[in-house]
C-alpha cells in the first residue's frame, strides 16, 4: 500500500469555479498578505524560490497565495487545470512551521508545483481528462486513497502541489489538449497554435507560470510536444527510471513514463533527483540500479559538456515522415547546429543513412494487448476507500458499459494476462530488442553521444486545421524523436532555441541510449546557458468560466 505524507487529510478537489471565487474573495478581504501579491512570480526557478525563503522575502503562504492569485487571473483563458488542490495554503503553512524549527525538507521545499491529472493525489479525483471518471462531468469520481509514488517523493522533498492540470481523454492525443471533463487549453505563446500534447495543461501552467514547474507523462510524445509547443525543457526519462504507480496507464508494461517539465534545465535535473529510482511500489524502477549517477542529476551539469562532443542530425534514414522540414524549422535547424558546434561539438549528417533503420522500425509488431491488464492493475491500487477499485464496479454505479479497449470489431477487450505470457508479447519484445540494436549500431559506428534533432519538423500547428470544418482535430504533431523513441525506451531532452514568426517556440531534442539522462541534461544545460532563448508569454486576463 502507498504511504501518505500527513499535511493534508484526504478530501475532494473542489471545482476550479468554486476555488477561485474563493480565493477572489479572500484576496479581496485582505486575507492575503500585500507583500504576497506583490511577489514577482514570473519564470521563478527552485533556486529562486530557496534564496526567497532563505532572505525572509516570503513565505510558503504568501508565495503560495501569490501563484494562486495569478491563476485566479489568467486561468480563464487559458484553461490549463481539471482541478485544483484545496489543502495547498494548509500545506504551505505547515511547511512554514517546518521551515522555522528544522530548516528546509528537502530540494523542493515549498516550491508549487502542478500535476497532470492522471496521476495520482490521495483523496483528490484523478479524472484522466474523462468525463467517466467525473462526477462534475457525469461520471463517477475516481478518488484514490494515497499519492502516486512520484507524488509521495514530490511531497517529501517539501513541494506544494497547487493543482491537477488538464489533458485529453486517457492522454490519447499528441497535439492538442481537450478534455470532456475540462474542454480545451490553449496556448500562452498564441492562443490560435496548438498547446501540444498530451500533457499540454502542465505545459500550458508552467509556461504561464502558474507554478515553478510541473510533471508530465509520456507514451508518444507527450512531455516532448508540449515542451516544443511551449519554450520548456521536457525530460522523457528511459522507461524504469521513473515509478508510474498510480498514473493512469496508456501502455504501462512497456512505453509509459512520467517526467519533469520545467522553465530551466536545472530544475528539471532538481525533479528528477527527487523522483527517480527503485521502489518496491513499481519492480520496473529496479532496472536502474547502477544506471543513475552517484551525485545525482544536477550535479552532473556542466557548462563545457558540448566541447567535443559528437551528435547525429536527422535526415531519411531516420524516418521519412515530417521530413523534408518546413523552411522556417530548417533556417531554425541550421542555427542551432551552428550554435551547438560554436560550443565544440562535431555533427554527423543523418548518421542513420544506409543502415535498415527505418525499415527494421517499420516491420514493428503490434503492441501486445495490455489495457485491460494495466488497467486492471491501476484501479486495484487506489484503496478499498475509493468508490471503486475494478471496471465491474465502475459500470454498477455509473449504469453505464465499459466500451474502452474493445477491438475494432466492438467485441470486448481481451482480459487481463499479462503480456509477457503471450505469443504477441514476445513477438514486439523481440522487435524491440532488434530495433534497439540497430540504434545502438549506428551510435557505435559514428563514435556519437548523442542525437540532435528539432523535435518539430514545422511551426506549431494552427488550432483550427480546416476553416470549413473547424471540428477538424487531427492528431498531427511533427513529432521527430516519437514514437521511435519510446519504443526504443531511450531517453530525450528538449530545450528552447528559438522563436518563429508568429511568437511560438523553435525547440531541439537531445536523445541518448538508455539511462544517458545524466549526460543529455548537461548538454542541454550548456546548450541553454549558451542560448538564453526562452522568453516569458504575454498573458491575457479573462473572464471567469
Amino acid at each position: 500500500m502507498r504511504s501518505r505524507t500527513d499535511l493534508e487529510s484526504p478530501i475532494g478537489a473542489l471545482p476550479i469555479g468554486t476555488f477561485l471565487a474563493a480565493l477572489l474573495v479572500g484576496l479581496a478581504g485582505g486575507v492575503a498578505p500585500l507583500r504576497a501579491q506583490a511577489i514577482d512570480v514570473v519564470e521563478m526557478t527552485v533556486d529562486d524560490v530557496a534564496q526567497g525563503y532563505a532572505e525572509g522575502r516570503f513565505t510558503a503562504v504568501e508565495l503560495t497565495r501569490a501563484f494562486l492569485a495569478r491563476i485566479s487571473r489568467y486561468e480563464s483563458t487559458y484553461n490549463a487545470f481539471i482541478s485544483m488542490n484545496p489543502h495547498a495554503l494548509a500545506t504551505a503553512e505547515a511547511l512554514d512551521v517546518e521551515y522555522a524549527g528544522s530548516g528546509p525538507r528537502g530540494p523542493l521545499h515549498g516550491v508549487p508545483i502542478v500535476i497532470k491529472d492522471n496521476i495520482d493525489y490521495g483523496g483528490l479525483v484523478t479524472t484522466a481528462g474523462w468525463e467517466g471518471f467525473s462526477s462534475a462531468a457525469g461520471g463517477v469520481d475516481m478518488i484514490p486513497g494515497d499519492d502516486a509514488a512520484v507524488v509521495t517523493r514530490l511531497r517529501r522533498a517539501g513541494a506544494i502541489i497547487l493543482g491537477k492540470t488538464n489533458l485529453p481523454d486517457f492522454a490519447g492525443h499528441g497535439t492538442r489538449t481537450n478534455s470532456s471533463v475540462a474542454g480545451a487549453t490553449l496556448n500562452p505563446y498564441n492562443v490560435d497554435k496548438v498547446p501540444g500534447g498530451s500533457s499540454g495543461g502542465t505545459a500550458t501552467a508552467v509556461n504561464a507560470s502558474f507554478a515553478v514547474l510541473g510533471l508530465g507523462t509520456e507514451t508518444g510524445g507527450s512531455i516532448q510536444n508540449p515542451s516544443s509547443a511551449q519554450a520548456l525543457v521536457g525530460v522523457k526519462p528511459t522507461y524504469g527510471l521513473v515509478p508510474l504507480e498510480g498514473v493512469v496507464p496508456l501502455s504501462g508494461t512497456y512505453v509509459d513514463v512520467v517526467g519533469p517539465m520545467a522553465r530551466t534545465v536545472r530544475d528539471a535535473a532538481i525533479v528528477l533527483d527527487v523522483i527517480a529510482g527503485p521502489t518496491t511500489e513499481d519492480l520496473a524502477t529496479f532496472a536502474s540500479e547502477g544506471h543513475m549517477p552517484e551525485s545525482g542529476y544536477v550535479a552532473a551539469l556542466d557548462v563545457g559538456s558540448l566541447d567535443g562532443r559528437r551528435f547525429g542530425l536527422v535526415g531519411p534514414g531516420w524516418r521519412t515522415d515530417f521530413l523534408p522540414l518546413a523552411e522556417a524549422t530548417a533556417e531554425q535547424y541550421e542555427q542551432a547546429i551552428d550554435a551547438l558546434k560554436g560550443l565544440g561539438a562535431e555533427v554527423i549528417e543523418d548518421p542513420f543513412a544506409g543502415t535498415d533503420f527505418v525499415e527494421a522500425y517499420a516491420e514493428r509488431s503490434s503492441v501486445p494487448s495490455q489495457g485491460t491488464y494495466d488497467m486492471f492493475r491501476y484501479l486495484r491500487g487506489l484503496g478499498p476507500d475509493a468508490p471503486f477499485d475494478t471496471i465491474e464496479e465502475w459500470e454498477a454505479l455509473s449504469g453505464r458499459e465499459w466500451t474502452r479497449g474493445r477491438r475494432r470489431d466492438g467485441s470486448p477487450a481481451p482480459g487481463p494476462a499479462r503480456p509477457s505470457a503471450t505469443d504477441e508479447g514476445d513477438a514486439y519484445q523481440a522487435w524491440r530488442h532488434r530495433v534497439r540494436g540497430v540504434f545502438r549500431r549506428v551510435l557505435e559506428e559514428h563514435d556519437l553521444d548523442g542525437l540532435f534533432f528539432p523535435q518539430a519538423g514545422t511551426p506549431n500547428r494552427p488550432v483550427v486545421e480546416d476553416p470549413e470544418r473547424p471540428d477538424y482535430a487531427p492528431n498531427n504533431w511533427a513529432e521527430l524523436p516519437s514514437n521511435i523513441i519510446n519504443d526504443l525506451g531511450v531517453p530525450t531532452v528538449t530545450v528552447p532555441f528559438g522563436y518563429y514568426d508568429d511568437g511560438t517556440p523553435f525547440v531541439v531534442a537531445f536523445i541518448g541510449d538508455k539511462w544517458s539522462e545524466d549526460r543529455l541534461l548537461s548538454y542541454a544545460h550548456a546548450f541553454e546557458q549558451a542560448s538564453r532563448a526562452r522568453r516569458a508569454p504575454a498573458l491575457q486576463a479573462g473572464s471567469d468560466r
